[in-house]
């Protein structure tokens, strides 16, 4: 008597019914390891895993089989861990692990990126002799390129004595998740036989990697080639479409879609809902959306984030309500979306909801608050955001840590943003740019450049952000010779060229340091059009020299510029009055009524008793407010 039937018509309910006769009558053959093999294989394709491990875990005599389909099933349904943990077991209690065991066994290792098993397991797959067995080898060169040692992979992947389309697959997309797209497109075009998922990994490939263009492309040259698309080829390249904003092109893909028949799959309607959303048509995304027989969390998720992006936050709101349950990705979407559309209070307030819900935060929570902390000054919640990190094991999360060093500086507390930087065992580009530009901005100008050095003696590269940020320190310490020294090395020496953000820091540099004809002369030569930020920097200059006659020269421009900007009206009025030239004050100030120009009020934030309250020019908003100004008065 045999189950699989049952378990190929994934019908959970019949398999329990049979599996509960056969325990409570007393059949003999219930104990036989071949049945409970096979009730283990009915409950895994049912998606019963727990019932499965039962049944596992009740047996007396596991073989092979049992231990294999067990770490099979752990591995596709998302816990490796338990994965590796029952192949520890196996070996453990004396079995020896066969093929099977070591083809499903790698991905765990790949899936959580653990190269250290993975290279003990590959160990073990010498010593037992299953390296020529072709699942097995392609695991291996898949477990290798997604755990980052490209160079281990392609060693494994030359020496196969036999390879097919899958061993190929494995080493473009290993190329491709490490960064080297070229390598990926070469192995590609040297490929003897392609299938749909050698083309959907060139594409992705090419999409990871920002290659937007070359991802259309190859999308194109797959349809001409005759190959048919499946949802793994459309949920790689929509994403490409919306990265271009390539409306029309993502339409049209739509239009593929439908007619290949995937737009039931929650999948793909996710990418399109995502593609039409970045796109800026949320009509099309919500058409789509209400339109879902079957909504997953990505799918709120994604409509939610439209909304956000697209700077409809009442809308992105209503829907959030609307979820059934808002997991950590959706919580994470409403922060970044008040963060990225000015409402730090909010995103800060959406921080504290979420942890009342019970709902524990990931690394993007982190990266996606911590902003906001730096944007309010708000120290004591960056502090507290600081334990959670401890507290949810992110403090070895290189880029959490990052968004943490950056929120300390910005905060005015480089002691604490310099302690976390000492004890990085690993450091990106953003770190040494994170800890130069809080040196820089808190007056520590000789730290930064000193840092700058050991970034550049270190195996990470400065990139135009790094620069940016040591010429912000050359300006702030008037280090006009070294400034001008780091920005002619940039393309001579690392092949960066300058960009708007260096050219006013550069006008900068030179205006603080009074040298406004050498200022103006490299703003009149700037390889690419000075926009308003640019001269504005060079006014500024003129106020602080007192430099009436290209104060009204740069201020003529700026009108012509932006004619409704309230700073160039502000600053110009500010000059005049320095000198004395009240007739012109009050002129600059007429025209600026004339215009109907206003000049936004500052604003400040006070962090007390869990609270953030928020302080702008004239106004009277917090209850205790007349007491808090006699306090300060």
């Amino acid at each position: 008597m045999r189950v699989p039937s049952t378990a190929n018509l994934n019908v959970t309910t019949l398999g329990k019914q049979f599996h509960s006769v056969i325990t409570h009558r007393g059949f003999a053959f219930v104990t036989h390891t071949y049945m409970q093999n096979n009730l283990i294989n009915m409950y895994v394709k049912c998606g019963g895993l727990m019932d499965a491990r039962k049944v596992f875990d009740d047996m007396t005599k596991p073989d092979n089989f049992s231990w294999n389909a067990m770490i099979a099933a752990y591995r596709k349904h998302g816990y490796p861990h338990e994965a590796l943990k029952l192949f520890h077991q196996m070996q453990l209690i004396g079995f020896r692990p066969d093929q099977f065991a070591f083809a499903s066994v790698l991905p765990a290792c790949a899936k959580i990126k653990d190269l250290e098993q993975g290279m003990d397991i590959h160990e073990s797959v010498t010593e037992r002799g299953f390296l020529s067995d072709l699942v097995v080898a392609n695991a291996l060169v898949d477990m290798y390129g997604k755990c980052g040692s490209i160079r281990k992979a392609r060693e494994l992947f030359n020496k196969m004595p036999q390879k097919n389309v899958v061993s190929w697959n494995a080493m473009i997309a290993g190329y491709a998740q490490n960064g080297a797209l070229d390598e990926a497109l070469h192995l590609f075009k040297a490929m003897p036989q392609r299938n749909v998922v050698s083309w959907n990994a060139v594409v992705a490939a090419c999409a990871q990697n920002g290659q937007v263009g070359k991802a259309l492309g190859t999308f194109k040259q797959m349809q001409l080639a005759g190959l048919k698309s499946n949802s793994t080829t459309f949920i790689s390249i929509l994403p490409a479409c919306a990265r271009m904003g390539a409306l029309e092109l993502g339409m049209n893909i739509h239009q593929i879609i439908i007619e290949c028949g995937f737009l039931s799959d929650v999948l793909v309607v996710n990418a399109l809902i995502d593609m039409y959303a970045k796109c800026g048509s949320m009509k099309k995304a919500y058409e789509l959306f209400v339109k879902m027989p079957q909504r997953d969390v990505v799918s709120w998720t994604a409509m939610i984030g439209g909304y956000a992006q697209n700077g409809v936050l009442g809308e992105a709101l209503r829907l959030f309500k609307e979820m059934p349950q808002p997991d950590v990705i959706a919580w994470n979407t409403m922060i970044a979306g008040y963060a990225q559309n000015g409402f730090v209070e909010k995103a800060l307030e959406a921080f504290k909801q979420m942890q009342l819900t019970g709902v524990k935060p990931d690394s993007t929570t982190f990266i996606s608050v911590l902003p906001a902390c730096a944007k309010m000054g708000a120290l004591d919640l960056g502090i507290d955001i600081h334990q959670s990190i401890i507290e949810c094991g992110f403090l070895s999360d290189v880029v959490v840590v990052n968004a943490l060093i950056d929120m300390y500086a910005k905060c005015g507390s480089i002691r604490k943003a310099r302690e976390l930087f000492d004890k990085m065992l690993q450091r990106d580009v953003v770190s040494w740019t994170a800890m130069i530009a809080g040196c820089a901005q808190n007056g520590f100008c000789k730290d930064a450049l000193k840092l700058f050095e050991q970034m550049k003696h270190s195996e990470t590269c400065p990139d135009h952000v790094s620069f940016a940020c040591v010429l912000l320190a050359c300006s702030h310490s008037g280090l006009v010779e070294e400034g001008c020294k780091y920005f002619n090395s940039m393309n001579a020496l690392y092949c960066i060229m300058p960009t708007t953000d260096h050219s006013v820091c550069m006008v900068d540099l030179l205006g603080r340091a009074g040298y406004l004809e050498e200022a103006l002369n490299f703003v009149i030569k700037m390889p690419i059009k000075p926009v308003l930020v640019v001269w504005m920097c060079l006014l500024a200059a003129c106020r602080s020299h007192k430099n009436i006659i290209l104060a009204v020269f740069t201020s003529t421009l700026l009108f012509e510029l932006d004619p409704k900007n309230a700073a160039t009206y502000v600053l110009l009025s500010n000059i005049y009055a320095e000198v004395g030239m009240w007739d012109e004050v009050q002129m600059a100030r007429r025209l600026m009524k004339d215009r109907g120009i206003k000049k936004m009020p500052g604003c400040s934030w006070i962090e007390g008793h869990e609270s953030l309250y928020a302080f702008r020019v004239g106004d009277m908003p917090q209850p205790e407010t007349q007491e808090i100004y006699a306090k300060m008065g």
